[in-house]
């Protein structure tokens, strides 16, 4: 199945850490980048291997100032396997892929099974040529698990080889440059040993949120193919203080292929229905069956998650878009369901934004709500426990309700760092991203697609009902009315831009009346009223003396919901109130300057300039509009507020920032694709192409080695899933809006739906198939444009499109 595997063939040290993270696997619990188990971190390297929600907060120095960071954690290295020919005296070098002896080099990642193979050919220079294939995985059936198969041949000639296996405790979180000069010694008390049953063992703690870690390795070579040498093939012990080593000699033989296997298990004191770690890690590695038996449990795992995550998109697109879902599926899994723990923007693969979550679960819950809604419901679940420390954040900033954080981490609180680095001028700058409130308005939206999708009626009766109360609160709140307007403004935010922090010569950051903003907080209010008027009696009840909510702040909210600004210039829809006042921007001097301006905040910054001054933007704000909302309800929400919001006025806004956008996001290209599919279709290819090669072909230069763009990675998915179907789930109805476009005129994927399972989408030129699986559930309501028909369980309906 060529379109599940992707090869990467010869050996690019320059390359090499984008390999690593495109090559990372993991099963929801944790990951490991695809490094070279005989290599350590260096400047080609990064073996990491990440935890979800394993934080740890550190002090640092940066600019004359004291910082405080929170780190997901770079975890002890189970991977390290080195080999060598054997020699009396110990003195042979180590095979490396970085030394001359190296003359082949191929990695082949699996999606469909979920490994990850190499297969090296090392040359001595005395002629003697060393075969080795590995293949590991990461078990996507017991989270707890990996495995590492090594396989040596000598290819006509007989000696021995000498074996290290290690867990290395001595790792730094160090993989990002940018934050080399912020402390990273995360893992402290650092203890090995073992050497029975062929069992080693590590454990550490991590420096100040004291988790426990506990990892035991097996390490097992296959039968002596020699008997008289069994004795040298013995594991023998040879423990450093931060590293636990075993060591093997192996008699090979012309031809014959001997393998080692290293079966790891990884515990934290995080972990449910554990005492100890480290007796958990042991217990787990001795009691796990071998390499085939774990190989067979775990491509059935992946087997299974395929079926519930079916996509059926030909050519080179669905090929890219199975390693999204595979990357997706790595850092949330069904696993995710049993854990604390959010989003984070880069995956589990690499050390990005220091393992943060921000909004990107706005990109990547639209997919997990049709596939795996027990996975989204657990992420809600993580804003949910965070909805004291939201409020707290609140009361802190003078406001009421719940103003979650941008960054979030372990407890909630405010990550966002205060200062952050540019490369280009090597300048340390504060950074005011930490007033993108508009956060709180995606975990409010979240909570209404995830109900809409699973028809989980108690999650938003109970804690949704909640999160939608204190963040409508937090909004009417911090809405001030203008008298001259007789308009309700929110001042002081930052919108999805980023790049637009105050405005030119100001001295406080923020920007008034951001209309994504606006919109946004306006929808929200609309739908907590929407929600708590439609609750049973009982239950608003409770809600109403557990919040003290009473009528006349609701009244308020209905007031506000429709009374908040929207700013208009030129005939399109303003970023913020002033955006039409600033200057326009030299692209094409710049450009000649720079060449790829993506980031243009940088570039400004290092010509002691600013994007402040200018209409450029970093990614879609006002256009993050129709990416959130179809046509008919983002009119209708512009209606409410008093506007009206006609196609002639929207397709201008979007031809007016679609020149104004520098695209340093790898959001960009799927937000603008998304809303071009609707507006000007043939130039929608171009960003959704975007979207797709982001992370394969790091467009953004070098940021996915740093760990794989995990909302773009969602959201190429979402894009089959509702923005080329117009899928809406609305009102108990799966509603239908297809585009037709030329990349994709048929494809096809399946769904879970209000109690369905495997409900089938197949959209041909012309037509929309549904088929709904056998079940004793109710028929689904079917609405396409203006027909509306109930599919029953067991039969297929198709509907006629209309004409392009």
């Amino acid at each position: 199945m060529p379109e599940w595997i992707w090869t990467y063939d010869g050996y690019t040290p320059g390359r090499e850490r984008l390999r690593e993270a495109l090559c990372t696997l993991g099963n929801g619990y944790f990951a490991t980048r695809g490094a070279a188990p005989e290599c350590t971190a260096d400047t080609v390297h990064y073996p990491g291997t990440y935890a979800a929600g394993c934080y740890n907060r550190l002090t640092s120095t940066v600019a004359g100032r004291q910082v405080v960071n929170e780190d997901m954690v770079n975890l002890p290295n189970w991977l390290p396997l080195r080999f060598r020919l054997h020699s009396p005296r110990g003195d042979a070098p180590w095979f490396h892929p970085d030394g001359p002896a190296l003359r082949e080099h191929r990695q082949r990642l699996d999606l469909h099974a979920g490994t990850l193979e190499r297969t090296l050919r090392y040359a001595t220079d005395d002629g003697r040529t060393l075969a080795v294939r590995q293949v590991r995985m990461v078990h996507m059936g017991d989270p707890h698990l990996a495995v590492l198969r090594t396989e040596f041949t000598a290819e006509g000639w007989a000696g021995e080889i000498e074996v290290e296996t290690a867990l290395d405790g001595s790792v730094t979180n160090s993989g990002v440059a940018r934050y080399r000069q912020l402390n990273g010694n995360h893992l402290v008390h650092v203890n090995a040993g073992g050497g029975e049953q062929d069992v080693m063992w590590l454990r550490c703690r991590t420096a100040t949120s004291d988790i426990r870690i506990g990892m035991a390795c097996r390490t097992t070579a296959d039968e002596p193919v020699d008997p008289r040498r069994a004795d040298a093939e013995r594991l023998r012990s040879a423990h450093e203080p931060l590293r636990a080593v075993q060591v093997m000699r192996l008699w090979l033989k012309p031809g014959r292929t001997r393998t080692v296997d290293k079966t790891v298990a990884l515990h934290t004191s995080r972990d449910a229905a554990i005492s100890d770690p480290l007796h958990a890690a042991v217990d787990r590695v001795v009691r796990a069956s071998g390499f085939e038996a774990l190989l067979e449990s775990h491509r059935t795992a992946w087997r299974q998650l395929w079926g519930r995550g079916e996509l059926d998109v030909p050519g080179e697109a669905g090929r890219i878009l199975r390693l999204h879902l595979f990357h997706v599926l790595q850092t949330l899994s069904p696993h995710t369901a049993d854990l604390d723990i959010g989003v984070p923007a880069r995956g589990l693969h690499g050390e990005a934004y220091r393992g943060h979550i921000f909004w990107d679960e706005l990109f990547v819950l639209p997919y997990l709500n049709l596939h795996f809604p027990e996975v989204s419901r657990a992420l809600l679940m993580y804003r949910y426990r965070r909805l004291e420390q939201a409020m707290r954040l609140a009361r802190d900033a003078g406001q009421i309700g719940a103003m979650y954080p941008w960054q979030s981490g372990s407890d909630g609180r405010e990550e966002t760092q205060q200062l952050h680095l540019n490369p280009r001028s090597g300048r340390w700058l504060p950074d005011h991203s930490r007033l993108q409130h508009h956060v709180g308005s995606a975990i409010a939206y979240n909570v209404w697609e995830y109900c809409e999708a699973s028809g989980d009626a108690e999650f938003l009766h109970t804690k949704g009902a909640e999160m939608l109360t204190q963040i409508a609160r937090f909004w009417a709140g911090f809405a001030v009315y203008d008298e001259d307007m007789e308009r309700y403004r929110i001042r002081g935010v930052v919108g999805p831009d980023e790049y637009h922090e105050a405005y030119p010569g100001a001295s406080v950051p923020g920007l008034d009346d951001n209309a994504y903003t606006n919109v946004t907080a306006a929808w929200v209010l609309a739908r907590a009223l929407d929600v708590v008027r439609e609750l049973p009696a009982p239950r608003r009840r409770e809600l109403s003396e557990r919040t003290l909510l009473d009528e006349t702040e609701m009244e308020h909210w209905e007031e506000v919901s429709r009374r908040l600004y929207v700013p208009f210039h030129d005939g399109v829809i303003s970023q913020f109130h002033g955006y039409g006042s600033l200057a326009e921007l030299d692209w094409a001097a710049l450009r000649a300057r720079h060449g790829d301006i993506r980031r243009l905040d940088r570039v400004l910054e290092a010509e002691d300039d600013t994007v402040n001054r200018y209409k450029a933007s970093k990614q879609a704000d006002v256009l993050m509009l129709g990416y959130l909302f179809s046509p008919a309800e983002l009119r209708g929400v512009f209606r409410r507020l008093g506007y009206e919001l006609d196609d002639g006025t929207w397709h201008r806004t979007v031809d007016y920032y679609l020149g104004r956008t520098s695209h340093g996001s790898t959001l960009s290209g799927l937000v603008h694709g998304w809303v071009l599919a609707r507006v000007r279709r043939h130039d929608a290819w171009e960003y959704c192409r975007e979207a797709l090669e982001g992370d394969i072909a790091d467009l953004h230069g070098g940021t996915t080695e740093e760990g794989v763009h995990l909302g773009a990675m969602g959201g190429t998915l979402d894009l089959v899933h509702r923005g080329l179907t117009g899928m809406e789930t609305r009102g108990g109805a799966l509603w239908f809006d297809p585009v037709p476009s030329p990349e994709f005129a048929e494809y096809g994927f399946s769904i879970r739906y209000h109690g369905h399972w495997g409900v089938r989408v197949r959209v041909r030129p012309g037509e929309l198939e549904i088929g709904v699986p056998e079940s004793d559930a109710s028929p689904i309501e079917v609405r396409v444009t203006d027909r509306t028909v109930a599919v029953e369980p067991g039969t297929s309906c198709v509907l006629p499109l209309p004409p392009d």
